[in-house]
């Protein structure tokens, strides 16, 4: 029997911290996705996924946690929940806005240990409307991955002068080294792959909708062997979403 996931612990560790590290009021935020899709890859089998989120910052600190709902997704063994938990900082250098963060990602309902935590660093300039990123995302070596993984992304966007329109473009690339080939597979379902990514959003007031196109070199073929991967929702789609932020 699985337990179910507390839904609150996250938000409410966080909420712990907030009187020491908020300096404004928190952004709050919920939101619908036809599909939690990370770096190209599904991580509710393509289902129909609700979130919620907190982000809290004072000075350069900044805390963020989300929970996410994953459908019992077989990539991540059947887990019926994701809490992310992200800890870090953020500066300017020059006209540069530089951030590095640790991020624990725990899930609830797993059939095995399936938690595990990566390091990140991003850099974005902006110019006018337009707005450049680039960054990695590191999970050093733990068997809940079955091995390491390094994220290397860059993306740009652009809103519309005039209009509520914004414009995305992103691509990535996910590498790393593979100790056991089945857990690996929840990350790299077909080894070293990359993803795409092209989208519009349209923001009135607290409500964001977006529709993006994600797309990834992964041979579903070839990952169909494997379970964690998930193979069936390695590949393009469209995805849908609807965010409210109070």
């Amino acid at each position: 029997m699985r337990i179910a996931y507390p839904a609150g612990l996250l938000l409410a560790s966080l909420a712990l911290a907030t009187p020491a590290l908020a300096q404004d009021r928190p952004v709050i935020g919920v939101e619908l996705n036809s599909d939690e899709n990370r770096r190209g890859l599904s991580w509710s089998e393509g289902k129909v996924s609700p979130s919620a989120d907190i982000f809290v910052t004072r000075g350069v600190l900044e805390a963020s946690g989300r929970i996410v709902a994953l459908r019992e997704s077989p990539r991540h063994g059947g887990a019926g929940a994701v809490g992310d938990l992200s800890l870090g900082a953020g500066t300017m250098v020059g006209p540069v806005s530089v951030r590095g963060r640790v991020t624990g990602h725990f899930f609830a309902g797993a059939e095995f240990d399936a938690d595990y935590v990566e390091l990140g660093a991003s850099a974005a300039y902006t110019l006018g409307p337009v707005q450049v990123d680039a960054g990695a995302d590191y999970a050093p070596s733990q068997d809940a991955i079955g091995g390491d993984n390094l994220y290397l992304h860059a993306g740009a966007r652009a809103g519309v002068p005039g209009t509520p329109w914004t414009l995305l473009a992103g691509i990535g690339h996910s590498t790393g080294k593979t100790v056991e080939v089945f857990r690996a597979a929840r990350l790299r379902p077909d080894g070293d792959y990359t993803d795409w990514r092209l989208g519009v959003e349209h923001v009135t007031g607290p409500v964001t909708l977006g529709l993006d196109y994600v797309g990834t070199d992964v041979s579903e073929r070839e990952a169909a062997i494997l379970i964690l991967a998930d193979a069936r929702h390695s590949g393009d789609r469209i995805v849908g979403r609807v965010r409210f932020s109070f």
